[in-house]
């Protein structure tokens, strides 16, 4: 017993020391990016995504959202990557003085490059997945002030989601891609 809690030290200890973590802190000292690194995988988040990685552009005179009163971004690029798994999400948050309808017209011509538009309303919360099927489809009553657009598949998907905010919108434009272990990112 006591070699056997021993060999798990070892390899506790090897583990611990073969990781790195790497954090970044913008102007104000808050954290931008963290890249952590281990034998199993990486955990990589940066809190200025690029919306050039959604794959689709800014609605013109569409302003970049800033933080609420929570301090939380609205933006994030994370990659989690490992032998087994790997997820790759960019989302980037906008309001516009335009009307929902004009965003919807928008990107619902933008989206077309990526395949079948799937125009979904929902109460503002984002689907949730199940089952094992692949395809994209809208979930619960279809019944909702917050357009949710969205194109691909669940393990490749585009998706813009449009909420009526006064005379405007607040709209946030999302990439996702998963894979699993014989596949790539």
């Amino acid at each position: 017993m006591r070699k056997f809690i021993g060999l798990t030290a070892m390899a506790a200890v090897v583990i611990v020391t073969a990781c790195s973590i790497n954090v970044k802190k913008d102007e104000q000292g808050q954290d931008k990016n963290v890249d952590i690194n281990t034998p199993f995988g990486g955990i990589h988040v940066n809190e200025s995504a690029d919306v050039r990685d959604t794959g689709l552009s800014v609605y013109a005179g569409a302003r970049l959202k800033k933080k609420d009163d929570s301090g939380d971004e609205k933006s994030a690029n994370v990659n989690i990557s490992t032998s087994a798994f790997g997820l790759k999400v960019v989302a980037v948050e906008y309001e516009s003085d335009a009307a929902p309808g004009k965003l919807v017209a928008y990107y619902k011509n933008e989206l077309k490059k990526y395949g079948n538009v799937l125009e979904c309303h929902t109460q503002g919360e984002h689907d949730t997945y199940a089952g094992n099927s692949d395809e994209l489809k809208c979930e619960g009553n279809n019944n909702g002030k917050t357009v949710e657009l969205k194109v691909g598949t669940k393990s490749n998907e585009h998706l813009v989601s449009i909420k009526p905010q006064g005379k405007g919108s607040d709209f946030a434009l999302v990439y996702v891609r998963t894979r699993g272990k014989d596949t790539t990112i």
